[in-house]
């Protein structure tokens, strides 16, 4: 991946809410048990990927997620069994409106699809997500009854954090999220760029991780996946 490193362009512009929780690294938080390191360097993908939504093929040694059905996003998922979360991939938005890196608990039925928590890419956007708390049944209900928008606002109050970014199309980029607790900590080619605080985001496990690819293809590499062991 060097050839990619170097392509990096170093003006990238991040203006967003940096807080000193955001140094907390793997200096702090200790790697623990490896659930997945893939480099794409084979010409099927690794069995280790479940695709729910097509299409993810591999493309000249990178993973390519493509929105093919116009009903949903292309998505990928691999399993993960734990409460704390580290991973790390690159990333390149290509044609793709958006990029959403997800932990899930499959088995978590109160809230749309089981998501717990997330960290959406777009062209000007990093977005970080409490899901749980967010995206309740019950709260998706009350979204659909204009009056009950200031109660709908109250109750999802400091459950996300926009980060505004410039993330050009054709560029690779090195993401990094860690879950540690009630926390969500994103870094961007080894910048801190934000932390979310958010009971539910302490879910305790996630079972799952996934990419959703929307509106045309994106290409990654280098995904690893990792727990975080307590401290």
């Amino acid at each position: 991946m060097k050839s990619k490193v170097a392509a990096r362009v170093t003006s990238l512009l991040l203006v967003g809410l940096v807080c000193a929780a955001e140094a907390r690294g793997e200096d702090v938080a200790k790697q623990g048990e490896v659930l997945l390191n893939d480099d794409f360097a084979g010409t099927t993908l690794n069995p280790a990927w479940k695709v729910t939504h097509p299409t993810f093929t591999v493309v000249d040694g990178v993973l390519q997620g493509s929105q093919t059905k116009p009903t949903h996003g292309a998505v990928a998922q691999v399993n993960v069994g734990a409460k704390n979360v580290g991973v790390e991939f690159q990333f390149k938005l290509h044609t793709a409106s958006s990029i959403n890196a997800v932990l899930d608990d499959d088995d978590y039925k109160e809230g749309h699809a089981g998501h717990i928590c997330r960290v959406s890419l777009r062209p000007k956007q990093v977005f970080l997500g409490d899901d749980k708390e967010r995206m309740r049944h019950t709260i998706e209900v009350m979204r659909k009854d204009p009056a009950r928008k200031a109660e709908v606002d109250a109750l999802v109050a400091g459950r996300s954090l926009n980060i505004p970014a410039r993330l050009v199309p054709e560029q690779w980029y090195r993401l990094r999220l860690q879950v540690i607790g009630d926390e969500l900590s994103v870094s961007l080619d080894d910048k801190p760029l934000g932390t979310l605080k958010s009971s539910g985001i302490g879910h305790p496990i996630k079972t799952t991780f996934h990419f959703t690819v929307s509106g045309g293809d994106a290409l990654f590499d280098d995904v690893r996946l990792w727990k975080i062991a307590p401290q």
